[in-house]
């Protein structure tokens, strides 16, 4: 049984509940997203693998997943880009943002969610159970793709590709 750590919408913790039933309930609840680029600049993305329990099969960010009770952020994004994607990175956080995603199989992602970036020339040994394929994408043909496909992609993720690119254009950074 893997619990999650329930938050307020300022990201104090309020407790913990399994996983699952804070998915079926729409609790709200503190998560990790990692995004790594390579040296050129481009977005490492995976394809969720086709047995998730929600979200199968949409290409999204490097990795995601929630810290574990007593884990933090930082510790949870090194910890899941190891078990997602076989990889190190140095990652740096970003920002953190709330966000509701209810799903056809009445699932409800309601999450306080943290955001890493890392950059890495590493190639990704993805874990199998976790990631059905991944690529490589530049930002000008994921902007595309996102506004011709957004249904390939899992709503965390577009959101997340929008702020982060506001953040880069304003900072002119990554």
């Amino acid at each position: 049984m893997e619990n999650v750590i329930l938050v307020d919408n300022n990201d104090v913790a309020q407790g913990v509940m399994e996983k699952m039933q804070a998915h079926v309930t729409g609790s709200l609840h503190r998560a990790i997203s990692v995004f790594v680029y390579n040296s050129k600049g481009e977005f490492l993305l995976q394809q969720r693998a086709l047995e998730k329990y929600h979200s199968a099969g949409k290409w999204s960010n490097t990795c995601c997943s929630h810290p574990r009770p007593h884990e933090s952020t930082i510790d949870a994004a090194n910890r899941r880009l190891k078990e997602e994607m076989g990889m190190d990175c140095e990652l740096e956080e970003w920002f953190n943002f709330t966000y509701r995603a209810e799903f056809d199989n009445g699932l409800v992602e309601h999450e306080f969610d943290h955001v890493f970036i890392g950059i890495s020339d590493s190639l990704p040994q993805p874990n199998a159970a976790e990631v059905a394929s991944f690529r490589y994408i530049s930002t000008e043909a994921l902007t595309s793709d996102i506004s011709e496909n957004p249904e390939q992609y899992t709503p965390w993720f577009r959101l997340c590709f929008e702020r982060i690119n506001q953040k880069k254009n304003n900072a002119n950074s990554i």
